[in-house]
Protein backbone atom coordinates (compact mmCIF):
# COMPACT_ATOMS: atom_id res chain seq x y z
CA UNK A 1 0.00 0.00 0.00
CA UNK A 2 1.80 3.24 -1.35
CA UNK A 3 2.13 5.92 1.49
CA UNK A 4 3.11 9.44 -0.30
CA UNK A 5 1.92 11.64 2.49
CA UNK A 6 5.11 10.42 5.18
CA UNK A 7 6.77 7.46 6.72
CA UNK A 8 5.32 3.27 6.49
CA UNK A 9 4.09 2.74 9.62
CA UNK A 10 3.63 -1.58 9.98
CA UNK A 11 2.13 -3.52 13.05
CA UNK A 12 3.79 -6.58 13.95
CA UNK A 13 1.89 -9.09 16.02
CA UNK A 14 3.52 -12.39 15.35
CA UNK A 15 7.12 -13.21 13.65
CA UNK A 16 6.91 -9.57 12.47
CA UNK A 17 8.20 -8.68 15.88
CA UNK A 18 11.33 -10.45 16.62
CA UNK A 19 12.15 -11.09 12.74
CA UNK A 20 10.93 -8.04 11.00
CA UNK A 21 13.18 -8.60 7.75
CA UNK A 22 13.41 -5.27 6.92
CA UNK A 23 14.74 -1.81 7.75
CA UNK A 24 13.17 0.56 10.41
CA UNK A 25 14.03 3.78 12.03
CA UNK A 26 11.84 3.37 14.78
CA UNK A 27 9.83 0.61 16.87
CA UNK A 28 7.56 1.19 19.67
CA UNK A 29 4.88 -1.19 21.50
CA UNK A 30 1.34 -0.38 20.05
CA UNK A 31 -1.98 -1.89 21.05
CA UNK A 32 -4.49 -2.28 17.76
CA UNK A 33 -8.23 -2.27 19.25
CA UNK A 34 -10.57 -4.61 17.17
CA UNK A 35 -8.81 -7.61 16.33
CA UNK A 36 -6.82 -10.27 18.62
CA UNK A 37 -3.95 -12.39 18.12
CA UNK A 38 -4.73 -16.10 17.20
CA UNK A 39 -3.24 -18.74 15.63
CA UNK A 40 -6.29 -19.27 12.64
CA UNK A 41 -3.61 -19.57 9.48
CA UNK A 42 -2.62 -22.77 8.18
CA UNK A 43 1.19 -22.67 7.14
CA UNK A 44 1.96 -24.57 3.78
CA UNK A 45 5.29 -23.27 3.41
CA UNK A 46 7.11 -21.21 6.19
CA UNK A 47 5.88 -23.63 9.13
CA UNK A 48 4.60 -26.89 7.47
CA UNK A 49 3.45 -28.27 4.01
CA UNK A 50 0.64 -29.18 1.79
CA UNK A 51 0.81 -32.46 3.55
CA UNK A 52 0.96 -31.45 6.95
CA UNK A 53 -0.17 -27.58 7.81
CA UNK A 54 1.62 -25.83 10.49
CA UNK A 55 -0.07 -22.85 12.39
CA UNK A 56 0.75 -19.28 12.36
CA UNK A 57 -0.61 -15.96 13.82
CA UNK A 58 -3.19 -13.94 12.31
CA UNK A 59 -5.32 -10.84 13.78
CA UNK A 60 -8.83 -12.25 13.84
CA UNK A 61 -11.69 -10.44 14.55
CA UNK A 62 -12.86 -8.84 18.23
CA UNK A 63 -10.53 -8.24 21.53
CA UNK A 64 -7.71 -6.11 21.26
CA UNK A 65 -3.61 -6.98 20.58
CA UNK A 66 -0.76 -5.53 21.65
CA UNK A 67 2.63 -5.60 19.64
CA UNK A 68 5.22 -3.76 17.97
CA UNK A 69 4.90 -0.81 15.42
CA UNK A 70 7.99 0.05 13.44
CA UNK A 71 7.85 3.30 11.00
CA UNK A 72 9.85 3.21 8.07
CA UNK A 73 10.87 6.24 6.52
CA UNK A 74 14.64 7.55 4.65
CA UNK A 75 13.00 6.16 1.07
CA UNK A 76 12.92 2.65 2.11
CA UNK A 77 9.37 2.46 2.35
CA UNK A 78 8.57 0.69 -1.07
CA UNK A 79 11.74 -1.56 -0.31
CA UNK A 80 9.47 -2.82 2.95
CA UNK A 81 6.57 -3.08 1.36
CA UNK A 82 7.87 -5.38 -1.28
CA UNK A 83 9.66 -7.48 0.86
CA UNK A 84 5.97 -7.79 3.29
CA UNK A 85 4.03 -8.86 -0.04
CA UNK A 86 6.52 -11.27 -0.61
CA UNK A 87 7.14 -12.39 3.03
CA UNK A 88 2.82 -12.30 3.99
CA UNK A 89 1.41 -11.82 0.96
CA UNK A 90 2.36 -14.28 -1.65
CA UNK A 91 2.53 -17.21 0.17
CA UNK A 92 -0.50 -16.38 2.42
CA UNK A 93 -3.53 -15.72 0.88
CA UNK A 94 -5.89 -15.82 4.04
CA UNK A 95 -4.16 -12.46 4.89
CA UNK A 96 -5.32 -9.09 4.01
CA UNK A 97 -3.12 -5.84 3.75
CA UNK A 98 -4.34 -3.52 5.43
CA UNK A 99 -4.13 0.00 7.35
CA UNK A 100 -5.83 -0.11 10.90
CA UNK A 101 -5.23 2.87 13.66
CA UNK A 102 -3.09 1.63 16.22
CA UNK A 103 -1.70 3.25 19.20
CA UNK A 104 2.08 3.94 20.99
CA UNK A 105 3.55 6.31 23.42
CA UNK A 106 4.02 9.07 20.67
CA UNK A 107 0.06 8.70 20.06
CA UNK A 108 -2.17 6.92 17.55
CA UNK A 109 -0.65 6.19 13.83
CA UNK A 110 -2.17 4.57 10.40
CA UNK A 111 -0.10 1.73 10.50
CA UNK A 112 -0.24 -1.49 7.92
CA UNK A 113 -0.51 -4.62 9.41
CA UNK A 114 -1.88 -8.48 8.08
CA UNK A 115 -5.58 -9.15 8.84
CA UNK A 116 -6.81 -12.96 8.43
CA UNK A 117 -10.10 -13.27 5.97
CA UNK A 118 -12.20 -15.64 7.96
CA UNK A 119 -13.64 -16.61 4.14
CA UNK A 120 -9.84 -17.80 3.05
CA UNK A 121 -9.68 -21.12 2.46
CA UNK A 122 -6.45 -21.58 4.66
CA UNK A 123 -8.44 -19.61 7.77
CA UNK A 124 -9.09 -22.12 10.56
CA UNK A 125 -11.44 -21.33 13.61
CA UNK A 126 -12.22 -22.72 16.83
CA UNK A 127 -9.11 -24.94 17.28
CA UNK A 128 -8.84 -26.50 20.72
CA UNK A 129 -5.89 -25.52 22.53
CA UNK A 130 -4.66 -29.05 22.65
CA UNK A 131 -5.10 -29.58 18.78
CA UNK A 132 -2.80 -26.44 18.22
CA UNK A 133 0.11 -27.66 20.44
CA UNK A 134 -0.10 -30.72 18.49
CA UNK A 135 -0.28 -29.45 14.79
CA UNK A 136 2.38 -26.78 15.66
CA UNK A 137 4.67 -30.09 17.35
CA UNK A 138 4.55 -31.76 13.60
CA UNK A 139 5.14 -29.39 11.11
CA UNK A 140 8.10 -27.78 9.82
CA UNK A 141 8.71 -25.79 6.67
CA UNK A 142 10.63 -23.87 5.04
CA UNK A 143 11.56 -21.80 7.76
CA UNK A 144 12.09 -24.31 10.17
CA UNK A 145 9.89 -26.28 13.22
CA UNK A 146 6.44 -24.68 13.67
CA UNK A 147 7.41 -24.71 17.56
CA UNK A 148 10.06 -22.60 17.40
CA UNK A 149 7.73 -20.52 15.71
CA UNK A 150 6.01 -20.25 18.69
CA UNK A 151 9.02 -20.62 20.81
CA UNK A 152 10.20 -17.29 19.81
CA UNK A 153 7.03 -15.86 19.88
CA UNK A 154 6.43 -16.48 23.22
CA UNK A 155 9.98 -15.01 23.95
CA UNK A 156 8.95 -11.89 22.59
CA UNK A 157 5.83 -11.70 24.49
CA UNK A 158 7.78 -11.90 27.81
CA UNK A 159 10.14 -9.08 27.01
CA UNK A 160 7.65 -7.08 25.83
CA UNK A 161 5.49 -7.37 29.11
CA UNK A 162 2.78 -8.51 27.03
CA UNK A 163 0.61 -11.47 28.98
CA UNK A 164 -1.55 -13.84 26.33
CA UNK A 165 -3.42 -16.69 28.36
CA UNK A 166 -4.20 -18.41 25.61
CA UNK A 167 -0.37 -18.58 24.18
CA UNK A 168 1.42 -19.20 27.22
CA UNK A 169 -0.99 -22.43 27.68
CA UNK A 170 -0.15 -23.60 24.26
CA UNK A 171 3.03 -23.38 24.45
CA UNK A 172 2.80 -25.31 28.07
CA UNK A 173 0.90 -27.93 26.04
CA UNK A 174 3.57 -28.42 23.46
CA UNK A 175 6.40 -28.29 26.20
CA UNK A 176 4.46 -31.20 28.20
CA UNK A 177 3.50 -33.26 24.75
CA UNK A 178 7.59 -32.75 23.70
CA UNK A 179 8.69 -33.79 26.84
CA UNK A 180 6.39 -37.16 27.03
CA UNK A 181 7.75 -37.75 23.03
Amino acid sequence: MPNDAGPLWVFAYGSLMWDPGFAFDQCAPAVLKGYRRAFCVLSKAHRGTPERPGLVLGLAPGGTCRGIVYRVSGGREAEAQAYLFERERRRYEVYREVVLRVRHRGGAVAAQTYVADPAARDFVADLAEDEIARRILAAHGERGPNFVYLERTIGQLRTLEIREPGLERIYAIALALRGAR
